[in-house]
Parts: structure tokens; C-alpha cells; sequence
């Protein structure tokens, strides 16, 4: 028994089939570094789960590695991949751009059963070629077109009928950007399920950005019965770049409940248990505003996370950059692009030559301690207390208020800092330009953002170079730094763990080594040399700044 649309119970059990690519989709988070313990645990997790197909990774003709779920071919995969799969099947990607099907061998029973040939709209010569040699040499063929809502309906027509001509094992609809509606949904699909030729199956792989994922999964469903058999992919624990996919447990319980289906959850949540949740303590993944606002716009998930490094950008200004972008180059990732978009945002309005005059007149020739809020600041309070007693400095604390000390000035350049600077008597506001319109206004002093930053950085708005090249321009007589640490996976960084950042993108070691590269990058670089600079507390950028 099942259900129709109408939620009606029928007679028969509809041909629904789950495809796990948990070890393919999943892998882009981790550079395809699953290892071999998980690669296989993962693999006879699946099996035992009773799961359709499982897929094991790519073929590409490069970015091989031990533990890694990329292969040459199939001979190279059966190594990794346990040799009893019971009813399952093995799948793996291959991306027409990144592999030459020359490199193809044949199918031997037991490994490899079928492949997914993924391609861009100006491939689809090739990949048709690709898919006849796949399926001479014994393999199942999956036709996974990127970005189906990138096709027009007379694009998607004649793309099917180059497909019927080969009659693959499935045609799949794939919602690359996460920017898909139920309606778009039943659009599409009627479309290729009254043009596809009748063997064939329809597959669905969705993204969640818009958080609609298992709900479009499961109306995937409703709209096939009595007409096509399908194939629904999902990631367990929905791991995936961005917002991630739709999640293996949730289709497969389903399935279970509503289709009789006959998949063990037990076993599937011992996946779970046993080896995703440590793997999400090495990368992130999930809904978030930013993945969103990248569904609203179709773009590629890269934009966003390259943006997401810019701690000055608001979600709303997120949203404009992607607006000022065509569609064709939303789908790919143009970082020259994004920046300079992002610079014509923040400085179209902003003359800051009052506020930096009254700045050198007040600053010039003095000392500043700039307070970083870094975790050394906790166990050196008394210290900088002391400090700032026993000599003549200003201090200027950086996107935060010590609750130790009143500075002089507070300097803020992170917008999601702003909210949280408090109204203290004595202290003046130096704000830069991209702190939006509603904040700026309670600025004592703002400065051009364009001209504190220096394009060609991912963290090129980092707040301490920002401040360190403006204090450059008012030619202080030294400058001291408390709190400026660096980044650690082992502790806490900040001295408030609400400051904390999360970043998939960019790991401790790669933001030390690129503020490192843009520190010496500045000391080669400013106008006022004999300006000299120490640290007051334990940095990892202390050599970075020596004269």
C-alpha cells in the first residue's frame, strides 16, 4: 500500500529508490579526505541500511590520494570498497570537465555498477558521447545536467531528446543552487516525464538552502506515483557544501513510513553515530541566512563563503553584491568580481577628509595602545592597567569596550560587532564606511573603508591592518599591542566566546598565515617608517611587525 496526492491509500508499492552520496557530495567539505576507516565503515553502514546506491566518490583524472573517494577507475576503487554489497549498488560522479573517459574500464561485477555523468549546459555534446562509452562498457547511466532551472523549457526539450536517443537508466533533475519551489518542481517534472523515454528513470538531487529539501523530497514522491520510477539522492545527516542536501534519514524514514519501505533506520542512525558526528567537528555545514540569500539569487555557494570572510558585510548588502551580478556569473565564482562590487558598495558616498583632519591633529605624534580582544587580555588586565597609568598613551580598543579599562577611542569596522559597542562617557567613535547607515550616524569620527583595505586578501578587512594603515596616515609616534593573539583550535580566541568565528572556509592556521602575509605586506608598504611598533601581550605576529 501507498498513498497518491491526494494522501489516498493504493494498491501497489510505487518504485522508489534512494541513492546515498554522502561520500561524494559530502567530500567537498573536506578536500575528499575521508579516510579509509570511514570510507569503508560509511560504505557497509549503507549497505546494512539495505540503501539502493551507494556512491563512493568521483572518477577525475587527478586529485588522488590515500583515504581520499577519488579514483582513476573502477579498478582503482575496488581497493577502497567492501566486496559484499548485498542488494546495493555502487555509484560513483563523473564530472565531464574533470575526467577523460578514456580512462574507463570495463564493468567487473562486484565493484563499480553504475555512473553519473554531470555536466554543464555548453558540455552536453560531450557528455552524450560520454554516456554512449559508459554504457558500451557494461555501466548503468545516470545524466545529471547541472542547474536544471538554468534550462529553458525548449533547452531542457532538446537536451531530452539527445537523452532518449542513448536511453540511460536515469534522468536526473538537479536543483544545483538550492532555488527551487514546489512549483518549479512539478513543472519541470511533467515536462521530462512526459518527453523521457518511458525505461527511464526521473532521479531528484536537491540542496537546502531554502530549507525545502526533504519537503521537495517528499512531493518528488507524490507527483511520480503511477507515472515513473525515481531515484532520490540524500547525505547522511544532509552533509554538503553550504547548506547541505537533503538528508538520507529523514527520506528514508519516509519511505519507511508511508511506501512500506524496508530500509533499516537502526543502521543508519549507527552511521550517524559512529562516524558523521565526528566528522562535524572537522567541517560545518547546514541552513544559515547566507545560504539562503544564495538560493534567492542561484548562485554558487562559493560566492557566498568568499563573501562570509568579510566580516564588514552585512546579509543585506550580501544580497546586494549578488544583485549587481548576472545570473551566468552567479553560477560560477568570479572573486575579482565580488570585491570589486563590493568596494563600489561601501565607498559610493563617503568624504572623510573633516573626520581624518580632526584625527592627525589629535593623534599625531602620540602613542597608541590599541586593545585587540584577544583571550591574552584576560590574564593581563592588571598589567595594561598599570601600563596605561604609568605612561602617556591613547587607547584605542577594537570592535569592543573593555570592561577593564575606559578607552579613548573605540574603532569599529565589523558590522557584526556594532551592535554591541556600548555608550560610555569619554569615549569617541571611530567608525569606517561599511557600518550601515543606522550605526554610522552614532560616529564621532568615519573613515573610508575603501581606503583602510587592500583588495587581493580573503580577510582584507581584517580590523587591526585596517586601523594599523589609518593610524599610518595620521603618523603616530609608536603604537603597542594588547590582545593581538592569532588563532587556535585549541581555546577560545576571544575574550568573549560570542565573538567566536566560524569559518568552514579558512582554518586557524591558513587566517595566521594570510595576517602574517598582509602584516609584513604593511610594514613594507607604509608611509611612515620610524613609527615603531611592540606588543605588550603574547602574539603570534610579534615578528610580523619588528622594524
Amino acid at each position: 500500500m501507498g498513498r497518491d496526492r491526494q494522501g489516498t491509500l493504493v494498491s501497489y508499492r510505487p518504485d522508489i529508490k534512494v541513492l546515498d552520496c554522502t561520500l561524494r557530495d559530502g567530500a567537498y567539505l573536506i578536500d575528499k579526505k575521508f579516510g579509509l576507516e570511514n570510507i569503508s565503515g560509511i560504505t557497509r553502514g549503507l549497505i546494512d541500511s539495505d540503501i539502493d546506491f551507494v556512491e563512493v566518490g568521483f572518477f577525475q583524472d587527478d586529485g588522488f590520494g590515500e583515504g581520499k573517494t577519488v579514483y582513476k577507475n573502477s579498478k582503482e576503487a575496488s581497493k577502497y570498497l567492501p566486496a559484499k554489497k548485498k542488494k546495493s549498488q555502487y555509484t560513483v560522479l563523473a564530472d565531464c570537465s574533470r575526467y577523460s573517459i578514456e580512462n574507463l574500464d570495463d564493468r567487473q561485477e562486484g565493484i563499480i555498477d553504475c555512473i553519473r555523468e554531470c555536466f554543464f549546459k555548453n558540455e552536453i555534446s560531450q557528455a552524450i558521447e560520454n554516456c554512449k562509452v559508459i554504457r558500451e562498457k557494461g555501466y548503468k547511466v545516470f545524466v545529471q545536467p547541472v542547474d536544471i532551472l538554468g534550462y529553458s523549457d525548449y533547452e531542457l526539450l532538446d537536451l531530452i531528446e539527445k537523452v532518449n536517443a542513448i536511453e540511460p537508466f536515469c534522468f536526473s533533475i538537479v536543483d544545483t543552487f538550492g532555488s527551487m519551489y514546489q512549483e518549479d518542481l512539478q513543472r519541470i517534472f511533467e515536462l521530462i516525464n512526459h518527453n523521457l523515454v518511458k525505461t527511464c528513470k526521473i532521479g531528484f538531487h536537491s540542496h537546502n538552502n531554502m530549507q525545502l529539501s526533504n519537503a521537495l523530497s517528499q512531493e518528488f514522491i507524490r507527483m511520480s506515483l503511477g507515472k515513473r520510477d525515481i531515484v532520490i539522492d540524500g547525505t547522511l545527516s544532509g552533509m554538503g557544501r553550504g547548506a547541505g542536501n537533503t538528508p538520507t534519514e529523514l527520506i528514508v524514514q519516509y519511505i519507511n513510513t508511508k511506501y512500506m519501505g524496508k530500509y533499516n533506520m537502526d543502521s543508519i542512525l549507527d552511521i550517524i553515530d559512529i562516524y558523521m558526528d565526528n566528522i562535524r567537528t572537522k567541517c560545518s555545514w547546514g541552513y544559515s541566512t547566507d545560504y539562503f540569500i544564495a538560493g534567492c539569487y542561484g548562485a554558487h555557494v562559493n560566492n557566498i563563503s568568499y563573501l562570509n570572510k568579510k566580516h564588514s558585510i552585512s546579509s543585506k548588502n550580501m544580497r546586494y553584491i549578488l544583485n549587481k551580478i548576472d545570473d551566468k556569473a552567479r553560477k560560477r565564482y568570479d572573486y575579482e568580481l565580488l570585491d570589486k562590487i563590493f568596494m563600489e558598495m561601501i565607498d559610493e558616498d563617503i568624504d572623510d577628509f573633516v573626520s581624518l583632519k580632526k584625527l592627525k591633529d589629535l593623534l599625531k605624534g602620540k602613542r597608541i595602545l590599541i586593545i585587540v580582544p584577544g583571550q591574552s587580555i584576560l590574564q593581563n588586565k592588571n598589567k595594561i592597567k598599570e601600563y596605561v597609568k604609568n605612561n602617556d598613551v591613547v587607547v584605542i580598543s577594537l570592535n569592543f569596550n573593555p570592561d577593564f579599562i575606559t578607552s579613548d577611542y573605540v574603532f569599529v569596522s565589523n558590522q557584526g560587532r556594532v551592535k554591541n559597542i556600548k555608550n560610555r562617557s569619554g569615549e569617541r567613535r571611530i567608525y569606517s564606511s561599511n557600518i550601515d547607515k543606522e550605526y554610522i550616524e552614532e560616529a564621532d569620527y568615519i573613515v573610508s573603508f575603501k581606503k583602510l583595505v587592500k583588495c587581493g586578501w580573503k580577510l582584507m578587512d581584517n580590523s587591526a591592518l585596517m586601523l594599523l594603515r589609518l593610524l599610518d596616515e595620521i603618523n603616530c609616534k609608536e603604537i603597542i599591542f594588547a590582545g593581538f593573539d592569532g588563532y587556535s583550535s585549541l581555546h577560545t580566541n576571544y575574550i568573549d566566546s560570542d565573538m567566536e568565528i566560524e569559518s568552514a572556509s579558512m582554518n586557524c592556521n591558513e587566517r595566521n598565515t594570510e595576517i602574517a602575509a598582509m602584516l609584513r605586506d604593511y610594514m613594507e608598504t607604509r608611509k611612515n617608517k620610524k613609527t615603531g611598533i611592540r606588543f605588550i601581550t603574547k602574539s603570534r605576529f610579534e615578528r610580523c611587525l619588528l622594524n
